[in-house]
C-alpha cells in the first residue's frame, strides 16, 4: 500500500502561489523543488504499533508551543553564562584580562580554581577516561573552555565572553600536534582496549597471491562534519533546598551529565536531578559534548546561589563541538580480472583529538560497515591518534559512514583498473549468506533474514535502473556542458541493542503515564513508546480500550525518577525502550487480570475505567517498573539497505543537481511506518550534506574557521532530490527482535554515498570528453573525488579551462574539414 504518494508544493516562485486553488494557473510554475514517493507495506498485526501515526507532539513543534530548554521561564534572580575558550592549542596561560568586569551585569568570572575543594575539573565522561571541564595552567587545544563568565542576560556574557583577553606562553613545550601524521611521528595514539578492537577476516597473504591485478598504496582522506542542530547546546541549573541542585539540560544522556555534575561539585548524587523533556536535535552532539554546558550552569548555580542558564551562541557551538573524526586511509586491494575482490589491506589513522570520548569505539564501528562487501580476506590496521585539537565524538552513524564510504572508494577504484561498469564490480561482490557469516559472525542471522539480494535487484526494477543508464548514456553524448550520472550502492550496518529502564503506571481515571530511559531527539521515540503502551495493555481485554493510545503520555525523563537511562544512540534506543515498556505492562496486565476476571464473572463485562478504578479501591499496584535487558545472543543485529542516485553536473559551474534518489531499506516490521520514512529521508539528506556540501576546516592553530552559515553549508530545499523515492521493505518475522522490527535512525545515511558516486561517474563522462577534445589516451579516467564533492571540487576536475579545450578542439576540427575540403578541390 502506498502511505503516501505526494508533489511537495513548495515552488520556486512565491508570486504564483494563490489562496482560490481552483485559480491556480499551473502553467506558469516553472517546476517543483522537489516530489516524493513513499511505499510501505502495513501489518495491524500488533495494532496500533505498525500504524503511520504522526508523531507525537508535532503539532506543538509546528506551532511553537513545544517547550525546550531555553522556553522554560527564568526563575527569579536567574543569571546567565557564556565560556571563554581558547584560540591556540598547547599553550601556557599566563593571566586572562578580564576586561568585561567594566561592562555592568557582569556577575562572575568562574574557572578550574572555582571547582569545590571536595569537587573534581571534570566536564565529561565515558568509560574511556574524563575530560576537564576548564583547561588549568595548560590549554591543551583551540577550542578548549578556559573560564565561565556569569552575567545578568545572555547578551552581556557573550559579550563579556568576547572581551577576555587571554595572555599565552608557549615557552618550554612541544609543538602540538595537529595532524595525523604528527600524530604518527610522535607515537601519540588512544589504546584501543582488545575487546572492542575489530578481527581481521581471512589469509591476506594468500588473497593477495590469487589476485590477477594489485593496486597498492592508494590514499583516501577524510574531513570532519558538524551537526548543525536547530537548537545550540544549552542548560539551566536551579539551586534546591539543602544544598541541591536541578538541571534541565537538552542532553541524550542525561544519567551521564548526572554523575559528572555531582562528581565535579563533590556532592552526593542524590543531590542532583537532571530533567530532558526533549532534544532539539542531537545527531550524537549533544551526548557527550552536552556534558561541559551543564557541569558549568551547575558550578555557577552552586557556588552563586542563583539560577544560572547558558544558550550557547552558534559560534561558540561549533568551535567546541568536536564532529564527526576525520581520518586517513591507505589501502592495497588484489582483485580477478573479473572485479572479484580477493584481498584488501587497509592502514587506517582516525584523528580522535585531545580527548578520548568515544573514539576508541570507532574502529569497530567503522570496519562493521566496510565489510558490507566480500573482501575475501580482510586486514587492517587501525591507530586512533591523539592530537592537540578538539576531541572527536559521536556523529551520526559514528565511523559507519566513513568505512561504508572506504568499502566504495576501492570498489570505484577496481572498477577504473579495470575499465568495467561500476555496478558490475558492486555486484560480484556482494556477500552470499557464507561469506556474511565469516564476516559478521553472530549477527548475519538465519538466510532468510539477508535481504540484500532481494533489496538488490527489487531496486533495480523499480528505479528503472539499467533503462535509465542506458537514457544517461545518450545524454552524455548529445551535452557538451551538462553531464549525468547514476550509482546503486548498498549498506549492510550493524547495530546493537542497549539496556534501557522503563516505568508505567495508571492513574485513577485510566489514563497512562510512560517513562523511559530514552530521549525524545526528533526521532519520533516518544511516539513509538505511545503505541507499545498501547498495544501491551490491551491484552488485558476490557471494554472501552479502542482508543487507548490517546489515553497515554509520555513524559520528561527525570534522572531520580528513573535510572540506569543510558545514552540515546546508535538508532535502537527506540524500539528498547519500547521493549522496557512492553515488560512494565505485562507486570500491570499480570496484576489487573485476577480483578478483571472477577469483575466480568460479576458483571458480564467491564470497561477500562471501571477496572481501574476498583483496581485503586482494592489497592492493587498500579505502577510498574523494568530494565529491558537484550539477549546476549541477539544482541547485534544486520541491517540492510540501497539506493539509486542519479546526479547532473553542470560543467561550466560544478553545480550538482540531485535528478533522483530512490531507496529500498529493510525497516523488518515497522513500529511506525511514517516515524522511519522521515527518519530515512533525513539521515539520507544528512549525508548528502557530508559527501556533497559539508567543510569543517581549521586554521594553522586548529581553531575552526567555518563557525556559521556563512561559511558552513549544510542542505536546503534545493539540494533533496527532485524526485525522491522511498520504500520500505517488511522484512517478516524475527523473535529475537522487538515485535521483529530493525532500526532507522543511522544506517541510511550511508546511502547518501550513492549521490557521491553518481557525481563521480558524470565527472568521469566530463573528463572523457576533455581528454577526447585534446587527443590524450582515454582508457585511464581514475581521479580522487574530495569528500564532500563541492561546486569548487567538481568544477576543477571536468576542467578549469573546459572551454578553451573546446574551443582549440573546434578549431582544430575546422582546420582539418578545411584542409579535407581543400584536398578534395584540388584533386
Amino acid at each position: 500500500d502506498r502511505l503516501c504518494g505526494y508533489s511537495n508544493s513548495v515552488l520556486l516562485k512565491d508570486s504564483l502561489m494563490q489562496q482560490n486553488h481552483e485559480q491556480f494557473d499551473k502553467s506558469k510554475v516553472l517546476t517543483l523543488l522537489s516530489s516524493a514517493e513513499q511505499v510501505v507495506r502495513l501489518s495491524r498485526e500488533y495494532f496500533p504499533v505498525g500504524e503511520p501515526i504522526p508523531k507525537s507532539g508535532a503539532a506543538l513543534q509546528a506551532s511553537g508551543e513545544a517547550i525546550f530548554v531555553d522556553d522554560i521561564p527564568s526563575p527569579i534572580n536567574c543569571l546567565y553564562g557564556a565560556f571563554v575558550y581558547s584560540t591556540k592549542p598547547l599553550v601556557r596561560i599566563r593571566s586572562v584580562e578580564i576586561k568585561s568586569k567594566s561592562l555592568p551585569g557582569v556577575s562572575a568570572f568562574l574557572s578550574y580554581k572555582d571547582i569545590p575543594e571536595a569537587g573534581q575539573n571534570i566536564g565529561s565522561r565515558t568509560k574511556f577516561g574524563p575530560e576537564p571541564l576548564f583547561a588549568d595552567e595548560l590549554t591543551h587545544c583551540a577550542g578548549q573552555p578556559i573560564a565561565f563568565v556569569v552575567a545578568d542576560t545572555q547578551k552581556i556574557a557573550n559579550r563579556a565572553a568576547d572581551l577576555a583577553v587571554v595572555d599565552y606562553d608557549v615557552g618550554n613545550l612541544e609543538p602540538p600536534i595537529l595532524s595525523v601524521e604528527e600524530a604518527v611521528g610522535r607515537s601519540s595514539f588512544f589504546e584501543v582496549p582488545s575487546f572492542l578492537y575489530p578481527k581481521s577476516v581471512g589469509d591476506i597473504s594468500k588473497g593477495m597471491n590469487e589476485a590477477d591485478h594489485k593496486i597498492l598504496s592508494a590514499e583516501v582522506k577524510l574531513g570532519s562534519q558538524y551537526y548543525f542542530y536547530m537548537e545550540t547546546q544549552t542548560a539551566l541549573a536551579v539551586p534546591d533546598e539543602d544544598n541541591c541542585l536541578v538541571v534541565y539540560s537538552s542532553i541524550q544522556c542525561p544519567e551521564y551529565a548526572h554523575a559528572t555534575i555531582a562528581r565535579c561539585l563533590g556532592i552526593p548524587e542524590h543531590n542532583v536531578r537532571v530533567i530532558t523533556r526533549r532534544v532539539g536535535g542531537g545527531f550524537g552532539g549533544k551526548a557527550i559534548k552536552a556534558m561541559p554546558v551543564a557541569t558549568a550552569c551547575a558550578l555557577a548555580a552552586y557556588k552563586l546561589c542563583r539560577p544560572v542558564r547558558i544558550y550557547v551562541n552558534r559560534k561558540t557551538d561549533m568551535v567546541m563541538a568536536g564532529g564527526r573524526h576525520p581520518m586517513k586511509i591507505e589501502y592495497n586491494v588484489g582483485f580477478k580480472s573479473n572485479g572479484k575482490i580477493t584481498a584488501l589491506q587497509l592502514n587506517i589513522l582516525i584523528d580522535a583529538g585531545q580527548y578520548p570520548d568515544v573514539s576508541p569505539n570507532i574502529p569497530a564501528y567503522m570496519i562493521g560497515a566496510l565489510k558490507k562487501y566480500d573482501w575475501g580476506a580482510l586486514h587492517f590496521d587501525i591507530k586512533v591518534c591523539r592530537t592537540n585539537l578538539p576531541s572527536r565524538t559521536a556523529m551520526r552513524a559514528p565511523g559507519e559512514v566513513q568505512g561504508s564510504f572506504i568499502a566504495e572508494a576501492v570498489i570505484e577504484h577496481v572498477a577504473s583498473t579495470l575499465s568495467m561498469e561500476v555496478d558490475f564490480v558492486r555486484s560480484i561482490n556482494l556477500h552470499t549468506h557464507n561469506s556474511l557469516n565469516l564476516f559478521y559472525e553472530s549477527s548475519a542471522g538465519e538466510l532468510e533474514e539477508y535481504t540484500i539480494p532481494l533489496i538488490w535487484d527489487r531496486l533495480a526494477v523499480s528505479s528503472s535502473f539499467n533503462q535509465r543508464t542506458e537514457v544517461i548514456k545518450e545524454f552524455n553524448r548529445s551535452n557538451l556542458w551538462r553531464k549525468k550520472g547514476i550509482s546503486r550502492v548498498p549498506i549492510v550496518y550493524d547495530v546493537p541493542l542497549m539496556s534501557t529502564p522503563g516505568k508505567v503506571s495508571i492513574l485513577s481515571d485510566g489514563s497512562v503515564v510512560v517513562e523511559v530511559g530514552g530521549i525524545e531527539l526528533g526521532q519520533g521515540l516518544w511516539t513509538k513508546v505511545k503505541q507499545m503502551a498501547a498495544f501491551a495493555l490491551s491484552s488485558i481485554q476490557c471494554g472501552g480500550m479502542g482508543d487507548l493510545l490517546e489515553t497515554v503520555r509520555v513524559i520528561q525523563a527525570d534522572t531520580l525518577s528513573v535510572i540506569q537511562g543510558g545514552l540515546t544512540a546508535g538508532s535502537t534506543k527506540s524500539e528498547a525502550s519500547c521493549q522496557a515498556v512492553r515488560n512494565c505492562c505485562k507486570i500491570l496486565v499480570e496484576r489487573l487480570t485476577p480483578l478483571r476476571e472477577r469483575l466480568q464473572a460479576q458483571m458480564g463485562s467491564v470497561k477500562w475505567e471501571t477496572l481501574i478504578q476498583q483496581a485503586y479501591l482494592q489497592s492493587v499496584s498500579l505502577s510498574a517498573s523494568s530494565l529491558y535487558l537484550p539477549d546476549f545472543t541477539s544482541m547485534k543485529y544486520l541491517n540492510y539497505g540501497a539506493a539509486v542516485s542519479e546526479v547532473e553536473i553542470n560543467l561550466l559551474t560544478g553545480e550538482t543537481t540531485i535528478v533522483q534518489s530512490d531507496i529500498i531499506y529493510d525497516c523488518g516490521q515497522s513500529l511506525n511506518p511514517a516515524v522511519d520514512l522521515g527518519q530515512i529521508e533525513g539521515s539520507f539528506v544528512q549525508g548528502i550534506g557530508f559527501f556533497m556540501l559539508e567543510e569543517y576546516p581549521t586554521n594553522s592553530d586548529g581553531l575552526v574557521v567555518s563557525e556559521g552559515t556563512w561559511t558552513y553549508k549544510i542542505p536546503t530545499l534545493d539540494t533533496i532530490p527532485k524526485q525522491f523515492n522511498v520504500e520500505i521493505l517488511n522484512s517478516g518475522h524475527h523473535k529475537k527482535r522487538v515485535l521483529s522490527s530493525k532500526a532507522s535512525g543511522e544506517p541510511p545515511l550511508l546511502l547518501a554515498v550513492s549521490v557521491h558516486c553518481a557525481t563521480r561517474a558524470a565527472i568521469r563522462e566530463a573528463r572523457k570528453q576533455l581528454l577526447s577534445w585534446s587527443q590524450l589516451d582515454q582508457s585511464d579516467l581514475t581521479f580522487d573525488l574530495e569528500v564532500p564533492a563541492t561546486v569548487q571540487v567538481v568544477k576543477e576536475l571536468c576542467g578549469p579551462d573546459s572551454v578553451e579545450k573546446y574551443l582549440q578542439w573546434r578549431m582544430a576540427e575546422s582546420k582539418r574539414a578545411c584542409h579535407q575540403r581543400d584536398g578534395l578541390v584540388h584533386s
